[in-house]
């Protein structure tokens, strides 16, 4: 069973196991919201309800964010465009160049890799940019900050404990059509 957890401003923020929740909870950290009316835990000494929905006390102090050397943070720092030719590339299509091919030396890492497509990495094989005849677009780094290509919304779902559904929104919500006027 897991519990969700709201900031202090009411808005959910995450799932945790409710083992969790009850450490949170012993520590003075947050506060009980909702309760799971049939699930009870025990102990020798004392019993309570399971913890649905839990809230922080107190604003959390945002950590800056780390950005993970990853295919998809790659793709979204190359906005999914082809290094080589421009093209937009799908994720389905898109491959991950070595600039400096790794037979020569090169890493693995941001300021080595690069979208391409097929036939640019195919064109490029294992060659330099330079021996290749072919220029970047952009030089690449690593990123400081991503484009914003995806959020996650926390969304109530069918099969989610009903408890729930008073602090998430109903995937119609995002997912439905808007009224014109």
């Amino acid at each position: 069973m897991e519990t969700l957890v709201l900031n202090a401003g009411w808005q959910p923020v995450a799932r945790i196991p409710w083992q969790r929740a009850i450490t949170l909870l012993f520590l003075g950290k947050v506060e009980l919201v909702e309760e799971y009316e049939d699930k009870t835990i025990r102990s020798v000494t004392f019993e309570v309800k399971m913890p649905s929905v839990v809230r922080f006390l107190r604003m959390l102090k945002r950590r800056k964010p780390v950005i993970r050397f990853s295919r998809e943070n790659v793709y979204a720092r190359d906005l999914g465009r082809c290094q080589y030719c421009g093209r937009n590339v799908t994720r389905a299509e898109a491959t991950y160049d070595h600039v400096i091919p790794r037979s020569k030396g090169g890493g693995t890492h941001w300021e080595n890799i690069v979208i391409a497509c097929v036939p640019c990495n195919q064109a490029k094989g294992g060659m330099t940019p330079e021996q290749a005849r072919m220029r970047l677009l952009t030089a690449p780094v690593k990123p400081t900050k991503l484009p914003q290509t995806l959020r996650f919304t926390f969304t109530w779902q069918k099969g989610m404990p009903s408890t729930w559904k008073n602090w998430l929104r109903d995937l119609t919500y995002w997912h439905g059509s808007l009224e014109e006027d």
